[in-house]
């Protein structure tokens, strides 16, 4: 799917790149941006219920991007879907730019959160979904996308076993493997968020198909989490 700006011109999935290649400078934290790109895309383009023109709309999913260093992948979905223009991003990590190193969701449209500082994402998306259970909103989905290396971090775990037992149906987590994390046993994933009573699905995260196939995944009574496995950031 594309989506045409107020110049005629249409953006889909092969102008990420050129979307990305916009973006210059120091800090760009290049591997943790390309391993999110088809992630974002797939969710974007066809899962989430978000638009530009109802970004304050009580009924939205909300999607918390958690691995906020190097969002420039989550900037260029942003801009494709039109979210934010395509003339910021030449301007991404100036001093008066709004499109910082980690977003900021005071400045970025579409951003539900302000990111980046490892194992946050997860327990405020528990919150979010909390939240929106107390106040009656079924229909809303709560989605965060975290880092391998996210999981080092004990806020993280706190959030895994308490989602399970609370039957968050609506929160869905994606979790991009890159095999970066420090502690975690290969293909340990799944099996930490099965254990504390999620349903989980282990996916390439290259493959749209298939990622669309999980996110999409019934998974009645108890919170989804998706591991999208890609190239090893060291490769």
């Amino acid at each position: 799917m594309t989506i045409t700006d107020d110049l005629g011109r249409t953006h889909g999935y092969a102008d990420l790149p050129r979307l990305m290649g916009l973006m210059t400078g120091d800090e760009k934290h290049g591997p943790a941006a390309t391993s999110t790109l088809d992630v974002l895309w797939v969710l974007y383009d066809r899962v989430l219920d978000v638009a530009p023109v109802r970004r304050d709309d009580p009924e939205r999913d909300r999607f918390l991007l958690s691995k906020g260093h190097g969002p420039m992948a989550y900037y260029a979905v942003l801009a494709a879907k039109g979210f934010v223009p395509v003339d910021w991003l030449p301007d991404f990590g100036a001093y008066d730019s709004p499109l910082g190193h980690h977003p900021d969701r005071m400045l970025v449209p579409g951003a539900e959160i302000g990111s980046g500082s490892l194992g946050h994402g997860l327990p405020i998306a528990v919150g979010t979904a909390l939240g929106l259970r107390a106040q009656g909103l079924s229909g809303p989905g709560v989605w965060v996308l975290i880092g391998d290396a996210e999981l080092d971090e004990g806020s993280n775990h706190e959030a895994i076993a308490f989602a399970g037992p609370a039957g968050l149906e609506r929160l869905h987590t994606v979790v991009v493997d890159n095999a970066s994390a420090s502690h975690a046993r290969p293909g340990g994933i799944a099996a930490r968020f099965e254990a504390a009573g999620w349903s989980a699905l282990t996916v390439d995260g290259r493959d749209h198909e298939a990622l669309h196939a999980a996110f999409t995944a019934p998974h009645p009574g108890r919170p989804h989490v998706v591991v999208a496995r890609v190239e090893p950031k060291s490769a």
